[in-house]
């Protein structure tokens, strides 16, 4: 006996969840808000994606693979300066886009939640994290190359582009716009150390 077929599509539902995940936070999605923007029932959510915290990781998972690709396109640029420009000008264009919340889901999504949203909070610190080493690893490679001088502390300058990179996203969600945006992240990589 075969199960009835779903009566909706998955990935316009997950993408659904994304948005709310993103505008409301993971504390502030509740169920109801969840369900009512993916067009489906709690049962079918349950069923299709597993309980809100399971959602919750399918929807940054997606957000990873399309928003915020950003971060892994930038990390192969050819010099760490164009991958720092990369990163900042991806966090300028994710969070101020017309179609999409201000700001973003890996900071926002559980910055100021109770007890009930820890497992988001650890989510997304690791999420964060990982963006971190990536940016960081790359930043190795390139004080071996001579790309960057030596004595370079790649862990230190991925944690200043990152840094950067969040409190764009931060000034984005509470309405900065893109022109003032771009400039932070044009006066960041002024810094910029050179070999």
């Amino acid at each position: 006996m075969t199960g009835r077929p779903r009566g909706f599509d998955a990935d316009e539902a997950l993408h659904a969840a994304m948005l709310v995940f993103w505008r409301q936070g993971y504390e502030g999605a509740s169920l109801a808000d969840l369900t009512g923007a993916m067009g489906i029932t709690k049962t079918s959510m349950y069923a299709a994606f597993g309980n809100k915290e399971e959602l919750f990781r399918k929807a940054l998972a997606r957000y990873d693979e399309g928003p915020a690709s950003y971060g892994l396109r930038a990390v192969e640029q050819p010099t760490a300066f164009e991958v720092a420009r990369a990163f900042l000008d991806g966090a300028v264009r994710t969070t101020t886009q017309p179609d999409s919340p201000a700001g973003c889901l890996g900071v926002q999504g559980s910055l100021v939640a109770g007890e009930s949203a820890e497992p988001a909070r650890e989510i997304l610190s690791e999420w964060r994290n990982n963006g971190r080493r990536l940016l960081e690893t790359r930043f190795r490679r390139a004080v071996d190359e001579g790309d960057l001088p030596a004595g370079t502390d790649a862990a230190q300058l991925a944690l200043y582009v990152m840094t950067i990179g969040f409190g764009i996203a931060v000034q984005a969600a509470s309405g900065v716009g893109r022109a003032d945006l771009q400039g932070i992240a044009d006066t960041a990589l002024r810094t910029w150390p050179v070999s």
